[in-house]
């Protein structure tokens, strides 16, 4: 029988993997000029990496490793917050996909934020 700790972790690496299906196929739909295809390759590279993080934290063999491979993913988040919002804010995209999205990445960097938290002992 899974651990409630295993579960928690399987639940956040498949929630992330679905959110980079997500991101792939919303960044497919979104126009290709110039200056949206520089922000969607940042995009999509920063998003996708918020799951291959976590997938790497869990192949860790240290608390130190798994900790910062969260904090990789917790970047990549932050930086995909910045990316969502700038397409957002340069009117770009407007649409209840991209505020899904900004919910989505939100999300997840507060569980990792909160994870990383809970493995250093401040909480």
């Amino acid at each position: 029988m899974q651990s409630q700790n295993s579960k928690r972790k399987t639940k956040l690496k498949d929630r992330a993997y679905k959110y980079s299906i997500e991101m792939i196929e919303f960044i497919d739909t979104l126009p290709k000029d110039t200056s949206s295809q520089v922000i969607l390759n940042q995009l999509l590279r920063s998003a996708t990496s918020i799951g291959a993080n976590i997938i790497e934290a869990q192949a860790s063999s240290s608390k130190r490793d798994f900790t910062n491979f969260f904090n990789h993913s917790l970047k990549s988040a932050n930086e995909s917050l910045y990316w969502l919002g700038l397409l957002r804010d340069a009117k770009k995209i407007r649409n209840e996909k991209l505020d899904y999205l900004l919910n989505e990445t939100q999300e997840l960097a507060n569980i990792l934020g909160s994870s990383i938290l809970t493995l250093k002992g401040k909480r």
